[in-house]
């Protein structure tokens, strides 16, 4: 069974499904969990430009954190950065650093077209690696 869950979070509220949901899975196996929070930045036409700052991506992170530890969790995190179109990317690699066995994300609705143009993260992520996905249902009806 999963031994080494990856979660990763944004600053949606989706994040706290996506939470529940690997510290749920981490307390029956009792598998480590890594958060990854990945700090995007866009390119604009002559800048990059960061759409968080780091006060605000610490804060998602560590919450998640405190998250995991009150179900007894081991759990770390870390942050990365990138652009909007590398979050798959550093959501991969980070994961296959850690050894991840399973990579828990939450799902962002788009429309057709949009999504034809640019896919879902959680998408992405599914093609870039060989490792097992699970995307938590939106909402927390637990919270």
């Amino acid at each position: 069974m999963f031994q080494r869950i990856l979660v990763a979070v944004d600053p949606s509220p989706a994040r706290h499904s996506a939470v529940r949901l690997a510290g749920e899975l981490a307390q029956l196996t009792n598998a480590e969990v890594r958060v990854v929070h990945v700090i995007t930045s866009a390119v604009s036409v002559s800048a990059v430009v960061a759409l968080e700052d780091d006060t605000e991506a610490k804060a998602v992170l560590d919450e998640a954190l405190a998250a995991l530890r009150e179900q007894g969790v081991k759990a770390e995190g870390t942050l990365a950065r990138g652009l909007t179109t590398q979050v798959a990317q550093a959501i991969s690699e980070t994961a296959e650093e850690f050894g991840a066995d399973l990579i828990v994300l939450s799902p962002h609705h788009r429309g057709a077209v949009e999504a034809l143009f640019d896919p879902r993260v959680s998408d992405a992520v599914a093609h870039h690696t060989g490792t097992a996905v699970l995307l938590a249902p939106e909402g927390d009806a637990k919270a």
